[in-house]
This record gives structure tokens, sequence and C-alpha cells, in this order.
């Protein structure tokens, strides 16, 4: 089978993916599903929440990027940044579902600097409010300092809402 079934009920083919094959309403499920760090949190925080987190970081002309930021992940799971930098041609399938939700949705294919940025903070921030601490440095978050607010993780649901609730702010 070249294809997987979405929430509802398409066929999406991964290896060849066109942008009429993408829905929102998939993303918004499937990334409110998916827990970020592959799981290794002290409680559920979704791929969702924290999109929707990143979106409100960021200036409000990049904000509907900043939203979609991870949203290939809906149709591609989150492989983690260790693994994922060793798969070689597996950069290239995420980099073509990346452009046909870019083309889809009409954001830009390279992410803005201001999204990279918001993302690594959040980054900090989910680190020290969502995982066990530690004394490891992470390269990443050199000069990156967490944000003030403290994460209060949100269910499937609730994930789901926002992002779809904040998409139709963005979108329409």
């Amino acid at each position: 089978m070249s294809w997987i079934q979405t929430y509802t009920g398409r066929r999406f083919y991964p290896l060849n993916p066109m942008p009429e094959d993408i829905e929102i309403l998939d993303i918004a499920h499937a990334l409110s599903h998916l827990c970020r760090f592959n799981g290794h949190t002290r409680q559920f925080y979704s791929v969702a929440q924290h999109s929707v987190l990143v979106m409100c970081v960021v200036p409000e002309p990049l904000a509907l990027a900043a939203l979609l930021h991870d949203a290939t992940e809906a149709y591609f799971a989150d492989i983690v940044t260790p693994i994922k930098r060793h798969l070689g041609e597996i950069g290239e399938v995420e980099q073509r579902i990346h452009e046909a939700i870019a083309a889809r949705f009409g954001i830009p294919v390279e992410m803005d600097p201001l999204i990279k940025r918001a993302d690594l903070e959040l980054l900090a921030t989910e680190r020290r409010d969502l995982l066990l601490p530690t004394d490891d440095e992470w390269a990443c978050l050199k000069g990156v300092e967490p944000r003030f607010e403290q994460i209060t993780a949100w269910d499937p649901e609730t994930a789901k809402k926002m992002f779809l609730e904040q998409f139709e702010g963005l979108a329409g």
C-alpha cells in the first residue's frame, strides 16, 4: 500500500503529496494526538498545542506559517531530530509534503527566522516545564531562554479545538 488513510477518510500518498489531498481537519486531529518528544514528557503534550503556542509568539503576518510549521508530522509522524539527521532520503520526502502543505494554504516554503526562533524558545520552555530536569546541555538551545509563561498541557480534544480555532481565525 502506497497511501495512508487520514482521519477524514482521504487517501494521502506520502511519496507523491498533492496540495488537494491536504485537509486542515486531518492535520489538527493528527497533531493533537501526537505527543512531543516521542512521548517522553511527564504528561501528554501534543504537537498541536506546541504549534498554537509557537503561533502566539510570532508577529501576526507569520502566524499561519507558524501554526503550520510542524504540519508535515500529521502525515509523516514526528521523527526525533537526532535520528532524522541520519535517514537521508527521508528529509526529501518530508520536504515534498511540506511543499504540498505550503501550496495548499499559501504559506512560504522557507521557514522565517522568527518562526524558528519562536520554535526554539518553545523548545526551551517545554524542556523546563514538561521533561524531567537534567544537567545535560542541548547545543540547539545555546543562548535561548525559555518563555516566562509556564506550559499547562491540554488534552487532545482541547488541542485540536484550539488549533482549528486559530486556523479559522487566520485563514478564514
